[in-house]
């Protein structure tokens, strides 16, 4: 098989319902529906113009205030102005059309209406100015299951308890905050019941018994669960779907925990009680799966008491995926336990789709990372993959995952000028130096975060995510707040460790062992691109580099990684009193930074993308696949917040193997008891993925799903920018 991975062998055959669903979800996705940005279409809500009552905004008319109250009053008008829209063949019902950030200034900008605003502003551009952006959000995780287990009622019961209590205290910033926690608990409520009306009025309109019967199921479902907590498996899918719902309208996407372990009670009785067949349940969640992007389920991992956690549920999950071949990020969590059958379908899954769906992810690696950070064992076994390449513990753990973000090239640079105008003996004192440039990069990154956690949780809440977390509710705080909830470590990214590493290591070679050049030079060449220096930069170009299982530049790769966290980990945050937890990924600034980015000494040129994540510098890795993740599982992973490796394969790769999967599983099974977090892996034909740039038009490539970074997304709809980053990749042809 050497086509491009366009079409995939089916497992189970759709009905005609789910056939006419995913045609609907398959025009939207590739029409302009779906929102696009230069991301593709992985967000999440339809477009259908800007939100008609402006005017109305309460923030509108009585002026903006930066008040997480009033932040839930817009939320909820909103919500209660998003007419419901129930299409034919569904019975999962519910779409987003706009989110708050498009209403008021909050998300990652919501600061610049703050008091401290200036102070806020000065110490980002300085942090900006030496290689730090530190202005995250959403990537959390909520707990669903606090909304499965209390339902609208019983949430909405303990809002107005906490309401009362602070407010007879007199504690006018809680009892602020929880009347706006009201608000959008309101919202939510009537936003269900208005499908419950619409349903039952359809339900009554002439038509197929058929209809009239799924309009009546709709209707029924969503009275009940507009209040209380799903009485069946039905209703338990549209709550998680409702759920996800409202906190895409907040903003940015979250993780939303293991389904499996939230559906299975319902599963479980439905089953036993006959209202239920695992057909009818594979495609509630298929359903559920086309109607909105974003969505980051983990799998299996493990119980409290440390046995597997996978059951029935696991296997529907993922056979839902399957029986789609859409896209949506789900994970399976890998550990040595884990049953045997459910990992060999999952690497069946991937290997016959070829998107990059399911990510495997070691559990084992999360739990313990979890513990070194000091979290106790008895809430650390919840930790689940909430986004990209990031975990967290549901409910209980805002860390600003996403966008913030420490560029590791910007101290490096500053180092080679230290030394060029000064002097560096020898190449100890240049790193030393690269470790003084990187504390004054942390330093501003401190400063600029805590001023802008100081008016966080008024500025940038995330109201919806805190209704279903522990704590803000009884804390009468935002999940960003400080304190909002017990874990606010704060996630790092960090850009460019490999082109750091390689660097370092070519300097060493070339300048202190073998005196080729002097420091001053290779920096000068940098500044001007390797101009008349071509012979230069070939010999910094062609030193060994980190993604081949060299010693060397692997060694260099883990002493940069090990500084990144040392040093990293001495700094804590406004929120908590936490300390900073650095992330080996960058969500899409290897990209998006390259027009800033200068010449480096690893030979890159000016303007080239820099390495993604954990992840070789493009053209770098050179030994094959196996090379590349011994060199990926070098560092200890405990010590940061997650690392992805991409692999991407061609189909040739496979040929004469009559079981990819099993390649799959012994490779990434390898991997994670070498160390290894995270393996997203495609398998995509390199010429058609050009023509797919060229000819997006052409119907084969419609529903071409690539993995870009740590999201997935339609290849058609990515911004050019992407999609020649995605391709240039190392596409690995044969078994090397």
């Amino acid at each position: 098989m050497s086509e491009v991975q366009l079409s995939f062998i089916p497992k189970f055959e759709q009905s005609e319902r789910i056939r006419v669903l995913e045609a609907r979800n398959q025009e939207l996705g590739t029409n302009g529906m779906r929102q696009f940005d230069d991301y593709g279409d992985h967000r999440c809500w339809l477009n259908i113009g800007p939100f008609p009552k402006m005017d109305e905004l309460p923030s509108t008319k009585q002026g903006y205030r930066m008040s997480s109250e009033q932040w839930g009053e817009d939320y909820r008008f909103m919500i209660e102005n998003m007419e419901p829209h129930i299409y034919p063949c569904e019975t999962i019902v519910g779409e987003v059309y706009w989110e708050i950030g498009l209403l008021r200034p909050c998300g990652t900008t919501g600061w610049k209406q703050a008091p401290n605003a200036d102070e806020i502003g000065k110490l980002m551009d300085e942090a900006l100015e030496l290689g730090g952006f530190p202005n995250a959000y959403g990537h959390t995780c909520p707990d669903v299951e606090i909304l499965l287990k209390q339902g609208f009622d019983g949430i909405l019961e303990r809002i107005r308890s906490s309401l009362k209590l602070y407010t007879d205290l007199d504690n006018k910033r809680r009892a602020s905050f929880l009347r706006g926690l009201e608000h959008v608990c309101l919202g939510c409520i009537r936003y269900i019941e208005k499908y419950a009306e619409l349903a039952e009025q359809l339900a009554r309109e002439p038509g197929e018994s058929d209809e009239k019967e799924r309009f009546r199921r709709i209707a029924k479902c969503c009275r009940n669960i507009a209040h209380k907590a799903p009485a069946d498996y039905y209703e338990a899918v549209q709550t998680v779907h409702f759920a996800i719902l409202f906190d895409r309208c907040t903003g940015h996407g979250n993780g939303y925990g293991r389904l499996d372990q939230y559906l299975i009670d319902f599963y479980r009785a439905g089953i036993k009680d006959g209202t239920l067949t695992r057909e009818a349940a594979r495609e509630m969640i298929a359903e559920m799966y086309m109607k909105l992007r974003g969505q980051y389920f983990s799998f299996a991992g493990r119980l409290e008491d440390g046995s597997d956690a996978t059951n029935e549920m696991s296997w529907v999950a993922l056979e839902a995926y399957d029986l789609i071949g859409d896209y949506n990020n789900l994970g399976v969590m890998w550990h040595p336990d884990i049953d045997r059958d459910y990992y060999d379908y999952a690497c069946d899954v991937l290997a016959r789709h070829g998107e990059s769906i399911p990510v495997l992810i070691n559990w084992d690696l999360m739990y313990e990372s979890e513990l070194r950070s000091g979290i106790p064992a008895s809430e650390a076994w919840k930790v689940v993959y909430s986004g990209c390449q990031w975990y967290c513990i549901p409910g209980q753990e805002w860390c600003g995952h996403d966008t913030s973000e420490i560029d590791m090239v910007k101290p490096m640079m500053r180092a080679l000028k230290r030394a060029a105008e000064g002097g560096a003996d020898d190449f100890e004192s240049l790193y030393a130096m690269y470790e003084e440039e990187f504390h004054r990069t942390m330093r501003a990154y401190q400063a600029a975060e805590a001023a802008i956690d100081r008016v966080r949780g008024e500025s940038q809440p995330e109201m919806f995510t805190s209704l279903i977390a522990h704590g803000p509710i009884e804390r009468g705080l935002d999940i960003t707040a400080p304190r909002g909830v017990d874990y606010q470590y704060s996630s790092l990214n960090i850009l460019g460790i490999p082109n750091v590493a390689d660097s370092f290591t070519a300097i060493r070679e070339l300048v202190y062992e073998k005196k080729m050049f002097t420091i001053r030079e290779v920096y000068e060449a940098c500044m001007n691109d390797w101009a008349d220096n071509e012979i230069m930069r070939q010999r910094f170009l062609n030193q060994p580099k980190y993604g081949n299982g060299l010693s060397e530049p692997d060694e260099m790769f883990v002493r940069v990684c090990n500084s990144t966290q040392e040093i990293a980990e001495g700094y804590y945050n406004q929120r908590g009193g936490q300390p900073m937890r650095p992330s080996l990924f960058a969500l899409m600034s290897h990209v998006e930074k390259r027009a800033q980015i200068g010449a480096t000494p690893d030979g890159r040129h000016a303007g080239e993308a820099l390495a993604h994540g954990i992840n070789p510098q493009v053209g770098c890795s050179k030994r094959g696949l196996v090379p590349l993740a011994t060199s990926a599982a070098s560092v200890d992973m405990r010590k940061f917040q997650g690392g992805s490796i991409q692999v991407d394969i061609q189909p040739k790769f496979f040929d004469g193997k009559e079981d990819r999967f099993s390649y799959i599983r012994d490779f990434s099974i390898a991997f994670f008891r070498q160390g290894g977090q995270q393996i997203n892996l495609h398998i995509m034909d390199l010429s058609k993925l050009q023509d797919a740039i060229d000819h997006p038009e052409k119907p084969e490539y419609r529903n071409l799903v690539v993995r870009v970074t740590g999201y997935c997304a339609r290849f058609i709809t990515l911004s050019r920018d992407y999609q020649e980053d995605f391709v240039a990749r190392v596409n690995h042809a044969n078994m090397n």
